[in-house]
């Protein structure tokens, strides 16, 4: 199960993976308009810790964690 998410001139792509009935466990993808120099995360899959989680959670932890990353990469918003 996959969802896109626009996030600060990002997309967020999160992708679930079933455990068991009804658990998810939540990655999420980070693309962007620029590579920031430092930054190796950008374009890979990263696993969100302390799952399974029900679909709907992992959705949203899924996408909180693309946006803190994001957020601080791109720092504070004004």
């Amino acid at each position: 199960m996959q969802r896109t998410v626009n996030y600060r001139g990002f997309e967020i792509d999160v992708d679930l993976v079933p455990t068991s009935k009804d658990m998810f466990d939540a990655w999420f993808r980070i693309e962007g308009p620029t590579h920031t120099p430092g930054v190796a995360a950008l374009g890979q899959r990263i696993k969100v810790r302390g799952g399974p989680f029900s679909r709907r959670w992992a959705y949203f932890v899924a996408e909180i964690a693309g946006q803190a990353s994001i957020d601080f990469i791109l720092g504070p918003s004004e």
